[in-house]
C-alpha cells in the first residue's frame, strides 16, 4: 500500500451501493455517495464516473457473511458486484469482511444525528477504514 493512496470502498446492497473515499496517509475515509440499485445491480456508469473521478489505487468490497462464517444471499450479491467491479474499471479490487458494518453505521449516524438515507455510504466508510487499518506500514 502506497503512503498516500487514494481508495474507494464500496457496500453492495440489493437496493443501494453505499461508496466511500479515503486516504493511507491520514488511515480515514468518509462516506461520498448512495448510489440506487435494481435487483442488486447498480448503475454501472454511475460506477464508472465515480471510479474516474477519483482514480483510486484500489476497490474494496466489504463481503458480508452470517455469525457463522456461512454465505447468504448478500454475500453472493457483493461477490458478484466485486468480480464485475474489477472486470469493468481494470482497477484492482480486495475484499474485506464486513460483518455488522451496517449496524456500527446506524449507530455513528445516530450518535451524530445524520440522516439515516446516508447509511450505505456511511457503512461503506467503515468498511474502507477497517481495511486501511488492517494494511501493513
Amino acid at each position: 500500500m502506497s503512503k498516500d493512496a487514494t481508495y474507494l470502498g464500496f457496500d453492495a446492497g440489493e437496493k443501494r451501493l453505499g461508496v466511500a473515499i479515503g486516504q493511507s496517509i491520514t488511515g480515514q475515509a468518509r462516506a461520498l455517495a448512495v448510489l440506487p440499485c435494481r435487483a442488486g445491480r447498480p448503475d454501472w456508469s454511475a460506477v464508472q464516473a465515480v471510479v474516474d473521478d477519483w482514480r483510486p489505487a484500489a476497490l474494496i468490497v466489504g463481503i458480508p457473511r452470517h455469525a457463522d462464517g456461512s454465505a447468504s444471499d448478500s454475500t453472493r450479491l457483493a461477490e458478484r458486484f466485486a468480480g464485475e467491479l474489477a472486470r469493468r474499471t481494470g482497477v484492482s479490487v480486495h475484499r474485506i469482511d464486513e460483518q455488522l458494518s451496517s449496524h456500527a453505521a446506524e449507530a455513528a449516524l445516530h450518535e451524530r444525528g445524520a440522516r439515516a438515507d446516508v447509511i450505505d455510504a456511511e457503512a461503506a466508510r467503515i468498511i474502507l477504514e477497517t481495511w486501511i487499518s488492517e494494511q501493513p506500514p
